[in-house]
């Protein structure tokens, strides 16, 4: 029997707690962002992924991700169905000094926050009922085969792809969905004169950008699985990607714009941890610089291409996460260090790198689709025009994100 390490479960335990804070935190940052009359609306969407894909978790999706491989593609949905055999003994595989159940959970988290990571790119267009629906088949077409490639023991795996904690199962599937999802409901319907931009409450934005990178620590540092060397690195590589990653984003949009922007350089520190997420515990911390400056780069120029493509990506989650962990991901083959993780770069590990990030990106991109025509075919996708330009809030919810004292009352949306 093997022993648990004390120290290890511990360290896990405060990781996994770290990560669940961030589904919250994500619903603070784009809450804020958001117009005031959909700040609920994108909310509850986040919130709700907890119990959504927290109970598929449990019945099939543990298993699916990580249980014995099938064919390469997908795992077994015997072994852990219902938790079945996910108790307190340590698998060899899969963190071997702590609780099975320690790394179950760990997990959970990660499926969770990533359908949550789309719902910045669609607000105030797709209805909640088919949303939630969405979310379920998404999680289970997309997210777990992902999950089971890189990191189950699929065929990416074979490969020699590396994915430290979620840049390409994570961050490439949840943000070419999104742009495709964005592609797909069309542009958002303004009332005549309306801006695009108008957040609702960038404290609210601040507040939640300071709990991601809080919650991050823990994202990335808990890849680990043990209290050790490796976590000390990934805990590091991510406070430095992010760190300088806000300030080349401050430094693009000072350039462009004349002066920074208070949103932009909360933007930029997520889309740097974005781009370190795949790479923490692979890397040195110089390399870590480096990734978080070319991920702000790529990430804020990316909005040239969501331009060329017309899409309607309203907070920009493909440019931040898609294109932010794609880059991470394949900066591996260019900057990984084997004294780090085992992993050395070259245009091998470059090669399949690349190749894991094409083949995530397109089958996500692929599956999101026929989700979205089978449930538009349904009749039950796209919020009416009108809804749209009046806010979901009030006729989807019947509540309103500030009501102490009536003080909204009167007030522009």
């Amino acid at each position: 029997m093997q022993a648990i390490n004390a120290g290890d479960t511990a360290f896990m335990l405060l990781c996994t707690a770290l990560v669940c804070m961030m589904t919250p935190a994500l619903a603070l940052f784009y809450g804020g962002l958001v117009k005031q009359r959909d700040m609920l609306s994108i909310m509850i969407q986040n919130f709700v992924c907890i119990g959504v894909v927290g109970l598929i978790w449990v019945f099939g999706g543990f298993s699916l991700a990580f249980g014995p491989d099938v064919g390469g593609f997908i795992g077994s949905i015997a072994p852990y169905f219902g938790m079945y055999h996910v108790g307190v003994q340590p698998n060899p595989d899969l963190g071997p000094n702590v609780p099975f159940i320690m790394v179950f959970a760990y997990q959970m988290m990660f499926a969770i926050i990533t359908p949550a990571l789309m719902t910045g790119a669609f607000v105030g267009r797709f209805r909640f009922g088919a949303y939630l629906f969405f979310i379920a088949f998404w999680t289970i077409f997309v997210y777990l085969p992902a999950a089971h490639w890189i990191w189950g023991g699929g065929f990416l795996a074979t490969f020699g792809v590396v994915d430290f904690a979620g840049g390409i199962v994570i961050h490439t599937s949840a943000g070419f969905s999104a742009l495709v999802t964005a592609g797909y409901l069309g542009k958002r319907k303004l009332a005549p004169g309306e801006s695009e931009s108008a957040p609702a409450s960038l404290p609210l934005v601040a507040l939640g950008a300071g709990l991601l990178w809080f919650g991050w620590f823990g994202f990335n540092a808990g890849g680990a699985y043990a209290a050790d060397a490796l976590a000390a690195y990934a805990f590091t590589n991510t406070m430095l990607a992010g760190s300088i990653a806000m300030l080349v984003w401050m430094f693009w949009e000072w350039q462009e714009s004349g002066h920074p922007s208070f949103s932009g350089v909360l933007v930029g520190a997520v889309a740097g941890l974005a781009t370190i997420t795949p790479a923490s515990g692979y890397v040195e911390p110089m390399a870590a610089l480096v990734i978080g400056a070319i991920g702000a780069t790529a990430c804020y120029h990316a909005k040239h291409v969501q331009a060329w493509l017309k899409i309607d990506d309203t907070l920009e989650v493909w440019r931040a996460h898609g294109v932010g962990g794609m880059t991470g991901a394949m900066l591996i083959g260019v900057l990984a260090s084997s004294h780090i993780n085992q992993v050395s770069a070259g245009l091998d590990q470059l090669g399949v790198q690349v190749l894991a990030v094409a083949i995530v990106a397109a089958y996500a991109s692929l599956v999101t689709f026929i989700l979205l025509k089978i449930l538009d075919g349904l009749g039950i996708l796209r919020v009416s025009e009108t809804i749209q330009q009046t806010g979901l809030d009030e006729p989807f919810y019947g509540e309103a994100a500030f009501n102490l004292w009536d003080m909204d009352r009167g007030r522009p949306k």
